[in-house]
């Protein structure tokens, strides 16, 4: 089984803390669109062996496509793709943007699952991170979007500067309160040329607080499982049975095809990304050139990636996995380097799968990254 993401790189506005390809100017979005359909045309055969179970729109905002080019989109890769009967479909979307009217059609079309980006239901939050919703608009599209859908994850963010833990509470019992069966939960973090890096320097805003950041997330983690949730990677909860399908086959390894500008693709040995620019990428879809560059994984690569990801997930590292398809230096490595992390009660061993204890969750990348083969 593999996934379709697609990416849909427009935005209303930059939100301070964002630094993936998109453009606040729609003036090109049905040249882009077009652009979509064409790249998903030629390279079919790179899916040819592939049965697809997930369609995700990605962005960007893609909530700003019409219900025209969406189901162009889909219409699209079931006439190009071998697609499973019941895919994960999923639109991400922003809260201005589902009015109960679009809701009511993007419930009549083949996507089955929105993932909305909330990230806080403060009016103070939304402003400093400069979202183009405000809070009772978050709040009213989750009220109507779950009468209509079933499978919904609601993004939210802390460790935002002022952000108390009696407030990020309150935002979780609000998500909770809708019935909401996933919740993605991200730190926020200071990327290099956003704004929020600016004001942070010129000192109009309090850096982020890592303490405070972490502390957050364990009131996040003991939260939601106190309310029936999976913790299932790092940044991600879910009920059971509404696990994110497309999101899994990421953190598993399974194969996937990007399409849009900037978007990854992933084929098991060879990773490849598109370039980053809108117009770059539609001139060079129009002359049916694939506008990408392409990187050949080593098998050191492919264990660090497996370790990284592995530990992010309840799924863990397997022993057997890595002398298996590795060897066994790769497998004497880990166990040397894990050692220390086994002592500290940051990493256990279960069934020959290495994971993270609760302790060690908030810490997994910088655990994995000290578990990396470097030569």
């Amino acid at each position: 089984m593999s996934g379709i993401y697609i990416h849909i790189p427009f935005c209303k506005q930059a939100c301070h803390y964002c630094d993936f390809h998109f453009s606040t100017s729609i003036n090109k979005k049905s040249e882009l669109v077009n652009a979509l359909v064409k790249e998903l045309e030629f390279r079919k055969d790179e899916f040819k062996n592939q049965v697809v179970e997930t369609i995700y729109f990605g962005g960007g905002t893609p909530s700003l496509l019409t219900i025209d080019e969406l189901r162009l989109l889909i219409d699209t890769v079931y006439a190009h793709y071998n697609v499973v009967s019941n895919p994960e479909i999923t639109l991400e979307a922003n809260p201005d943007d589902l009015t109960n009217q679009q809701i009511n059609k993007l419930a009549n079309t083949p996507i089955n699952r929105l993932s909305i980006g909330v990230q806080s239901f403060f009016e103070k939050d939304l402003k400093l991170m400069n979202r183009a919703h405000n809070a009772e608009e978050a709040k009213q599209c989750l009220e109507e979007a779950t009468i209509r859908f079933d499978n919904i994850s609601v993004d939210l963010i802390y460790g935002i500067p002022g952000l108390t833990n009696e407030n990020w509470l309150k935002n979780i019992e609000t998500a909770l309160s809708f019935n909401i069966p996933h919740i993605s939960s991200y730190a926020l973090t200071v990327e290099p040329k956003t704004a929020l890096e600016t004001f942070i320097k010129k000192g109009i805003v309090d850096d982020v607080d890592e303490e405070q950041a972490q502390a957050q997330f364990y009131l996040l983690v003991e939260e939601l499982e106190a309310s029936g949730f999976v913790h299932y990677e790092l940044s991600n909860f879910g009920k059971p049975g509404f696990f994110s399908k497309n999101n899994s086959a990421y953190w598993q390894g399974k194969p996937y095809l990007g399409i849009g500008p900037s978007a990854h693709s992933f084929n098991g040995n060879q990773r490849s990304w598109n370039v980053s620019n809108n117009s770059k990428y539609i001139k060079s879809i129009d002359k049916s050139i694939l506008p990408s560059e392409t990187e050949t994984l080593t098998q050191m690569d492919k264990y660090n990636e497996y370790v990284m990801t592995g530990l992010r997930t309840i799924w863990g590292v397997s022993i057997q996995k890595v002398t298996n398809e590795f060897g066994d230096d790769f497998t004497k490595h880990l166990l040397n380097q894990s050692q220390l992390f086994i002592n500290q009660q940051l990493l256990y061993i279960d069934n020959e799968i290495l994971k993270v204890t609760q302790k060690g969750k908030f810490l997994s990348d910088g655990i994995a990254s000290e578990l990396f083969k470097v030569n």
